[in-house]
């Protein structure tokens, strides 16, 4: 069991690396948003397999489904690994409008969803209502393909239009003596032969640079946002500043919403209501994904505000939840679920559009995974060393006290509001710490962000616009002595 559940796991990292870097390596202007909308679906995934695991098998079947997440997945990536491939960076004039379209439907399918699963804990719903959810729930998921289809019509078309366009023009060469030979030839070659060779001279006449040794200049990275080395980036300040603020961030809020069950008994919330917590909190941690990459993105290029700034303001958000816990706050509980699922949520995309702002995009795919070791290395200081530890020792004080004896492989089950109140007041702490850390980072990189971080894309994708839509040298001859002129036809 522990080599399947290593294998599962580990296999989850894959398709998530291919689609994440991808994306942002194609959309290197919008990462907040596209990072933010991807990872808002990975976090609707688990209520989406849910419903088709109902409709396909109709649920109550622990064997079925086990073979359900086992061939399901596999199936998705071998139908869709094809298309997900790096192109040319070449930017849509409306773009993010494109990704604000993803950006509403995902929003239909989450509050689509979300209904079904507050009706599904009070009503029991036949295989053929299954179904029918299901279909709903696959037309909601795939209508993004719609906008998408009918984008490329139009680009297909304003293409062919230019091409035609560009057929029917001439350029009338007037000259006054006749052309020799060598002239006609030079008329009608390709810019593609002329800037080939003169780009062959240059190259010839630069010596090449000498290859320096990855150790050698680990500790002198380049400016920020070019392309770091895997070294240059793990020995950097930044990201270590980014490495200690993700451990106790998302290992505080991942520890409430892992517990959360646990809390809302120990708290004597009825189980109706601990479902809810659940529901509530798997719908705002995808909220917090889409808005924090939407809303980071847009004031970031509207006002210059650093990324890493938000970042710490969700880390001090996320404390109100883990306080609320803590006291226990008549309710609170349910309000706590919320900010700490929103808050889970919102530090994912922060994080990973920060490495790849920082660090640039060559080794990305390798800092993107190492950014996420922090995730269950705060995890398991938080929750295993931290919350279980204190957990077990009050349930055994409450046992003493009552006077009974713990017989082999009982639980211990804690009540009250001090079996987690030391615990989250820890947390609440360490996040506080997180939130003052991450400010050496917004200080570090206020310059950075207040530059334009994406002008390198923005010339790379006007150069293969102009490259794709090639051209041709014409030289006209003037008159001897007179020398000669260059269109671009």
């Amino acid at each position: 069991m522990c080599l399947y559940t290593c294998i599962g796991t580990n296999s989850q990292s894959f398709p998530d690396t291919g689609v994440v870097v991808t994306c942002v390596k194609n959309f290197p202007e919008s990462r907040g948003v596209v990072v933010g909308l991807l990872k808002g679906f990975v976090g609707l995934s688990g209520a989406i397999i849910t419903q088709l695991y109902y409709a396909v098998y109709g649920g109550n079947n622990s064997n079925s489904l086990i073979l359900f997440i086992g061939w399901f997945p596999a199936a998705i990536s071998i139908v869709f690994c094809r298309t997900i491939r790096v192109t040319k960076v070449v930017r849509q004039s409306n773009e993010l409008k494109v990704f604000y379209d993803f950006l509403y439907m995902s929003l239909g399918l989450a509050g689509f969803l979300m209904i079904i699963i507050i009706v599904e804990a009070w009503f029991q719903f036949s295989k053929a209502a299954y179904g029918g959810i299901m279909a709903a729930v696959l037309v909601l998921l795939f209508l993004p393909l719609a906008i998408v289809i009918k984008l490329e019509y139009d680009v297909w078309m304003g293409k062919k239009l230019q091409a035609l366009n560009g057929s029917t023009s001439q350029l009338q060469i007037v000259t006054e003596n006749e052309m020799s030979n060598a002239d006609v030839v030079a008329s009608t070659l390709p810019s593609s032969s002329i800037n080939g060779e003169a780009t062959t001279q240059i190259t010839q006449s630069q010596p090449q640079r000498e290859q320096v040794s990855c150790f050698k200049n680990m500790f002198r990275p380049p400016s920020r946002g070019e392309d770091y080395t895997i070294l240059q980036a793990l020995f950097s300040i930044d990201m270590l500043v980014l490495f200690i603020a993700t451990i106790c961030g998302t290992g505080g809020t991942l520890t409430a919403i892992n517990n959360l069950g646990q809390i809302g008994a120990s708290l004597a919330y009825p189980k109706k209501s601990i479902s809810a917590f659940v529901s509530l909190v798997s719908i705002w941690n995808y909220l917090g994904r889409v808005a924090a990459g939407c809303l980071s993105e847009f004031l970031l290029t509207k006002y210059k505000l650093p990324r890493p700034l938000f970042l710490t303001l969700i880390l001090l958000f996320s404390c109100i939840g883990h306080i609320l816990i803590a006291y226990d706050v008549p309710n609170g509980l349910y309000i706590a679920s919320i900010i700490i699922g929103f808050s889970c949520g919102a530090q994912f995309p922060l994080l990973f559009a920060i490495v790849s702002e920082i660090f640039g995009l060559k080794y990305y795919a390798t800092l993107y995974n190492f950014g996420a070791v922090a995730i269950p290395v705060g995890s398991y200081i938080l929750n295993v060393r931290v919350t279980g530890h204190l957990y077990d020792r009050e349930a055994e004080r409450q046992l003493l006290a009552s006077g009974l004896v713990r017989t082999a492989g009982e639980n211990l089950n804690c009540n009250g509001v001090h079996c987690f109140q030391l615990a989250f007041i820890i947390i609440t702490a360490v996040t506080v710490f997180g939130g003052l850390v991450s400010v050496i980072l917004v200080v570090r990189t206020r310059k950075f962000y207040r530059s334009d971080i994406y002008k390198k894309f923005r010339e790379e994708a006007k150069a293969a616009e102009m490259e794709g839509g090639g051209g041709r040298v014409v030289v006209e001859q003037q008159g001897r002595g007179s020398g000669s002129v260059v269109s671009m036809e």
